[in-house]
């Protein structure tokens, strides 16, 4: 993977269509965290010991790589732009808390870009494994793999009554946070997404948009509220029963949709196809809710030629940092990057048409 791509593809692997119940489930993500023993949290350390801290991972990395059969690098923080640093928050390989102090902060990230690995964030190592589609198990046991390889080396601070000992005290226990990203159209327009928001707590699970409280595109986040107290096979369990849960609800609201509403969805999947293909201008928010539009208008055989994968190439490509950083130009303005964003939705849908030109499903 060449560090360029990092920033400049809107391909990714964990976003592109496949897996278990791709259609409205996006990505599962799975991250730890963990730190050394013998070492203060970041918010403590000194900045010889956070450089301890960030040497040790490295000093593991090619153990990591034999055992994960991947290839990684290594990004500095205080070595990229500031622009880089936020296309990193918005392909969601790194927090926002990341990128305010930079000392001793690096990501590693493998070639696949499935695995990243965050060295002095609230921890000393956030490690966390991306999957396309509905998965869970899969990205716990990559991440148990890249676990295994420092703690071989190392002491990680683990205590017997509280399990492992993080800066956040929701995180003690297993250090474990999981979470899949949903695309939920049909609950969202048959008023049932507060229902899950509301019954969700008493799971143990939280709902949010994917970018916070925001719901944009109808595209949501549950993950485990809990650490303490279970172990990562129960938490990821528990979760993947919700979602399951979740999407059988969603297929239902479908179906009531396409048999009461199917000339709406239709009107309103292929208007939205139309603006997508021909406008020249598009907000962050216009294109979320047109490409959810499309999206629905796909998995439901309303629209035909075209792949959904669209939708999650939209997802990374409409962000305003994604596209300030193409032009290599940071001082652009409103339009000039609405502009863009139209520019390259049009590039997307052509070239994820099968015959480059999408024809109306009668």
């Amino acid at each position: 993977m060449m560090l360029n791509n990092i920033f400049t593809d809107n391909n990714i692997a964990w976003l592109d269509g496949k897996g278990t119940e791709s259609d409205i489930v996006l990505s599962s993500r799975i991250r730890l965290a963990r730190n050394f023993k013998d070492l203060p949290f970041p918010n403590r350390a000194s900045s010889v010991q956070l450089a301890d801290a960030k040497n040790r991972l490295l000093s593991v990395l090619d153990d990591i790589s034999a055992f994960t059969k991947n290839n990684y690098m290594c990004l500095d923080m205080d070595k990229l732009t500031d622009l880089q640093k936020r296309v990193l928050v918005e392909k969601h390989f790194i927090s926002r808390n990341f990128i305010k102090h930079v000392e001793s902060r690096a990501l590693i990230i493998s070639a696949d870009s499935n695995i990243s690995i965050m060295a002095n964030e609230d921890d000393h190592l956030r490690i966390q494994c991306m999957k396309s589609g509905l998965d869970l198990s899969e990205p716990l046991e990559i991440a148990f793999q890249a676990d295994d390889c420092i703690e071989k080396t190392y002491d990680i601070a683990f205590d017997d009554n509280m399990g492992y000992l993080t800066a956040c005290p929701t995180n003690l226990g297993t250090g474990l946070r999981a979470s899949v990203l949903l695309h939920l159209p049909g609950l969202a327009a048959t008023n049932q997404i507060s229902k899950i928001v509301n019954i969700s707590p008493q799971l143990g699970l939280a709902v949010r948009g994917l970018y916070g409280n925001n719901a944009l595109g109808n595209l949501f986040q549950i993950s485990n509220q809990l650490s303490l107290g279970f172990s990562e096979k129960e938490l990821i369990e528990n979760l993947s029963r919700a979602v399951q849960e979740i999407v059988s609800h969603e297929h239902e609201a479908r179906r009531a949709l396409m048999a009461y509403a199917e000339d709406k969805v239709c009107d309103q999947a292929w208007r939205a196809l139309g603006i997508l293909k021909y406008a020249r201008s598009l907000s962050d928010r216009e294109l979320l809710s047109l490409a959810s539009n499309v999206r629905i208008g796909i998995d439901e055989k309303v629209i035909t030629g075209i792949n959904a994968e669209v939708f999650n190439r939209l997802i990374v490509a409409g962000h305003t940092n994604y596209l300030t950083n193409l032009q290599e130009k940071e001082n652009m303005s409103q339009r000039e990057i609405d502009k863009k964003r139209a520019d390259i939705t049009r590039e997307i849908i052509a070239d994820s048409s099968s015959d480059k030109e999408v024809i109306s499903h009668e």
